[in-house]
């Protein structure tokens, strides 16, 4: 069975706002399917880095090689819909069969692929609401779908949790790990909840500019590493990966 080649590639990237870096150089490939998660404490570089990857930052040194013609996506920190637009949530689903090709063809078939998106992430019923009134659960399930009707190969999250109660991260995360199963995209999190990138990455990518220090690999590698355990005590129970 040939492998499948990788969808992204960092050759010796060093990333950062000026002329030092913040971290050793990295090396990574990002292969179809994978879900990985991108840890480490405050201002150590992870939203630097996934800026790099999308080419809005350039390297400091090192280079980011993209497959060609792949289709990303991008969920940044803060919420991209703002409230003073009118839109229903299907609304903001249907954005994302208007970007160049996402979709598609005409109008009934992109009818059709956001009334897919909406199923799949179970967004049915919150279709014809008022985006701005939903719950931040509830909107981040429509992004979700909106992600879902972009067909992305490598889908790239910015702290996706981040204004959430624990019941609604993890509610994120297995939306999160159904869009992943359904439609093969590979997943890229930048998150700071260890207990729940344990139950559900399958790759990390652990930064420490202090040490400095990168890892990157299965999570039980880099929860043992010397660099992890200074930093955040023994490693996590892990529970079944989604």
């Amino acid at each position: 069975m040939t492998q499948s080649p990788p969808l992204l590639r960092t050759r010796a990237l060093e990333i950062g706002h000026g002329a030092k870096a913040l971290l050793p150089p990295i090396d990574l490939e990002l292969g179809p399917g994978e879900f990985w998660a991108v840890i480490g404490r405050n201002g150590c570089g992870k939203t630097t880095w996934l800026r790099t990857l999308l080419g809005l930052l350039p390297p400091l040194r090192g280079a980011v090689e993209r497959r060609q013609g792949v289709r990303l996506a991008y969920l940044r920190q803060k919420g991209s819909v703002d409230d003073l637009y009118p839109l229903v949530a299907r609304d903001v689903v249907a954005m994302g069969t208007l970007r160049s090709g996402a979709c598609f063809g005409r109008s009934r078939r992109r009818a059709r692929n956001v009334e897919r998106a909406l199923s799949l992430l179970g967004a049915e019923d919150l279709a014809e609401l008022p985006f701005r009134t939903l719950s931040e659960g509830q909107r981040q399930r429509i992004v979700f779908a909106r992600i879902a009707a972009s067909h992305p190969e490598l889908a790239l999250l910015d702290e996706p949790t981040s204004a959430m109660d624990l019941v609604a991260e993890r509610e994120a995360f297995e939306l999160i790990g159904r869009l992943r199963q359904q439609t093969r995209v590979t997943v890229i999190v930048v998150s700071h909840y260890i207990e729940l990138v344990a139950d559900h990455a399958d790759h990390l990518l652990f930064l420490d500019r202090d040490t400095p220090v990168v890892v990157a690999g299965t999570p039980q590698r880099v929860f043992d590493h010397p660099a992890f355990v200074a930093a955040f005590g023994a490693s996590p129970t892990r529970g079944p990966a989604s």
